[in-house]
């Protein structure tokens, strides 16, 4: 088997978990930052954070660069942001083409919510 199969498969088990998906797009659209910060942005508890953050710097998704005592996180690669975003936009036709076939109107809420509408659940009133 060709080490590249390999090497994307454990990037996208790391990529598998809403939180660190929210790291990454946090990271992108603002750039490095610190833990402490993050996890008040993102509202996850520091210890959590980090947690993420060690799995992702494993994988090669993100990288840390010591400032002082505290520990800067940026993207590893512009490209991860566009791959997750490439991803996002894939399911959120999904989620449109799931509320037509309904025929529920694809509100915020289930585009926000894809596993509703795959489950051919309406959204909530």
């Amino acid at each position: 088997m060709d080490i590249i199969y390999e090497l994307q498969a454990e990037v996208l088990k790391t990529l598998a978990n809403a939180h660190r998906l929210e790291i990454i797009h946090r990271l992108a659209e603002d750039g490095p930052c610190e833990v402490q910060r993050l996890g008040d942005e993102l509202g996850i508890a520091q210890r959590n954070v980090s947690q993420h953050l060690a799995v992702m710097c494993g994988a090669g998704v993100v990288e840390g660069e010591r400032v002082g005592r505290a520990v800067r996180y940026r993207l590893a690669d512009p490209d991860i942001v566009r791959a997750c975003g490439l991803m996002r936009n894939v399911l959120q036709r999904r989620v449109m083409r799931l509320a037509q076939m309904y025929g529920v109107a694809a509100s915020d809420e289930v585009a926000e919510k894809p596993e509703m509408a795959a489950m051919g659940c309406p959204a909530p009133t």
